[in-house]
This record gives structure tokens, sequence and C-alpha cells, in this order.
């Protein structure tokens, strides 16, 4: 008998044996994708507005686990350190170590190294800062803006404490990279830093186990489906022959 013989159910070895497949893999996918974004991302939930409009307060967020020195300009970061108190905080990385930061140039906007940067992320247009300032970033550290700049406790506020108003980045636990609740996706990298030296940082593998995820659950369920709809598709040609008078050949 062939191998793509009919089982007794009325649908063939080869198309139950494919349907097992492609149910195994989707779950491997399906699982996969789940474990691997819980080893890579970390949930946090936004303590305050300071971020807004591009993080709200009370926003669940997926923070990408990485090290202190994978962090560049424009990254919102997770981060904890003593001298801001005791919780995690979420702020934009304006400036790293080496870096010069000022604000504001005749056009209203913060300057690093010099070089003007655009912030359509800010909650309000206009001046970068409400208040005037520079500083000089030590190596090792980062300097923190939330990007609602009326009322941010940010570095601004720490400006005379040692590293004026920095934080190491050892203090980093995490690189923001999507909103989860409310769903409002990805957090773009901002491209006014991406003609600094160093560029800005590539995206988290996130969609990548997303992408997974669906690609498993639609495997698993369009496997699991087969087999009804074949066992319904041979009966109804089995009825149909059945129906067929003698001698109509």
């Amino acid at each position: 008998m062939s191998g793509t013989g009919r089982t007794g159910d009325g649908h063939g070895r080869l198309g139950s044996m494919l349907s097992g497949l492609a149910v195994a893999v989707g779950c491997v996918l399906f699982l996969g994708g789940f474990a691997w974004g819980a080893v890579v991302y970390a949930p946090y939930t936004v303590p305050t507005a300071s971020m807004t409009p591009t993080v709200n307060a009370g926003d669940r967020v997926l923070a990408e686990r990485v090290d202190g020195d994978e962090v560049r300009r424009g990254d919102v970061v997770v981060f904890k350190d003593p001298a801001w108190g005791n919780m995690p905080m979420v702020k934009r990385v304006v400036g790293i170590g080496g870096d010069k930061i000022a604000c504001c140039e005749k056009n209203g906007r913060l300057t690093v190294n010099g070089k003007p940067i655009e912030e359509p992320y800010l909650q309000t247009q206009g001046l970068a800062s409400v208040k005037s300032f520079t500083a000089d970033v030590p190596k090792g550290q980062l300097f923190l803006l939330g990007d609602e700049r009326s009322g941010s406790m940010d570095s601004r506020v720490h400006l005379d404490d040692p590293g004026q108003g920095s934080v190491p980045r050892s203090a980093v636990q995490a690189r923001v990279d999507a909103i989860a609740w409310p769903m409002d996706g990805m957090v773009e990298r901002p491209q006014a830093f991406a003609a600094l030296p160093g560029g800005v940082s590539a995206p988290g593998p996130l969609k990548l186990q997303l992408e997974a995820v669906v690609a498993g659950m639609v495997l698993i369920v369009g496997g699991a489906a087969y087999g009804p709809i074949a066992a319904r598709s041979a009966r109804r040609r089995s009825g149909q022959d059945r129906r067929v008078p003698a001698g109509a050949h």
C-alpha cells in the first residue's frame, strides 16, 4: 500500500504527518518566542509623567535588559541611582561621557557638543528647557532628561551634585523598547542623535520574538484544523460517491 494512502478516518497519512509537524513546529516557535522574550525583556510600570508624551505615568513598558555600556544617546532607559531616590526611574539619555550639554541656543534647542538637536518627542515645542544650563558629562556617565521638560525632575535638578547631574552607566537596568499597555507600539530611536559619534542603538529583538509567537499560533491552529477539515471533506466525497447510480460510469 502506498505511503500516501488513506487512514481509517479518511484523510491521508502524509497530510496527518504534515499537520502534526506543523503543530510541533508551531509549539516550538510559540513557546520559544515567549521564553526568549522573558529572558531578554523585563516589564516596568512608569511611575511619573516626566516622559510624556513618549511614555505616560502608569504605562507598562517592555525594557530590554542591557549593560550600561550598550546605551547610546537618545535611548529611553530604566535606571536606579541613590542620589535620585530609591526607585527605578525612566528618562532619556541626551549625553554620554565627554559630551558638553547646553541649553538653549538661539532657536531654543538643546545642543550636544555645539550641535543643535531636533527633539520632536517633547511634550511642548519651543524651548527645550525652561531653565538654561550647561554641563560637562564625565567619562562613564550619562546625562538624562525627561521628555516633559517643564516638570521633569532630571539631570538639571542635580547639576550641583558630583558629575553635574549625570549618573553612572552602571545605574542603567534596561532600555525601553515598547509600550505594552496601552499598546502604543515601539519606542523609536531619535534620528537627531544618529549623526553624532557612536550613533544610536539598534532596536532590540522584540519584533522578531512577536513574529515567532504569531507564526507559532498560525501553525498550531492550521495544523490542528487540518484533521477535522480533511475528515469532513472525505465524508462529503464518500457521500457523493455513494449517490452515483450504478452503471453511471
